[in-house]
């Protein structure tokens, strides 16, 4: 049986990650972790292996790499998550987006497959999250600087992925017309 995970209170979460939860909205975070993963594609559908490769400032990361960063952040915070509603009583440890990024391949790799494994992880994610009571999506655990409820963790992925989304959209897409 499906659960619904409630939107967390702000003591749930680190300071850092208010925006994430913010932007994640108020209705049903299932529906809206679904239907992200087609947003996701339709927003890169079209794009030439040359444009995926495009980065709107010098320092910035490339599509791809904005892709293959959102698949990272994914894992890490489902396995956060997993972690954290088990009742895991150790301290989960933070990452260094940049450093991650800087040491993969994702430029290397299409971005059909990136945008395909971020389908598939967040399905992944999906089929454990629907069962996750309410009385789970309480509990707590010390995650990299704060103490997250599970919810709150659920509703930073969200989060995260809309923050992405915004970006391509506004400073990535507009610049490849």
């Amino acid at each position: 049986m499906s659960q619904t995970i409630e939107h967390p209170a702000a003591d749930e979460y680190a300071p850092w990650s208010a925006d994430y939860v913010r932007r994640a909205g108020e209705g049903d975070i299932l529906d809206t972790l679904t239907r992200q993963m087609d947003e996701f594609a339709q927003a890169l559908a079209g794009l030439s292996g040359q444009d995926a490769l495009f980065r709107f400032a010098p320092n910035e990361w490339t599509i791809k790499e904005i892709v293959g960063h959102v698949c990272d952040f994914e894992r890490i915070f489902f396995y956060r998550t997993l972690c954290v509603s088990r009742n895991e009583k150790v301290s989960l440890p933070g990452f260094d987006q940049d450093d991650y990024v800087r040491e993969t391949n994702f430029n290397e790799r299409s971005l059909g497959e990136l945008v395909q494994e971020f389908q598939l992880i967040r399905r992944a994610n999906l089929i454990s999250l629907k069962h996750f009571s309410p009385a789970i999506s309480l509990r707590r655990g010390a995650v990299s600087s704060g103490v997250f409820s599970v919810r709150a963790l659920v509703y930073c992925m969200a989060g995260h992925v809309d923050y992405h989304l915004h970006d391509l959209r506004t400073l990535y897409l507009p610049a490849l017309k």
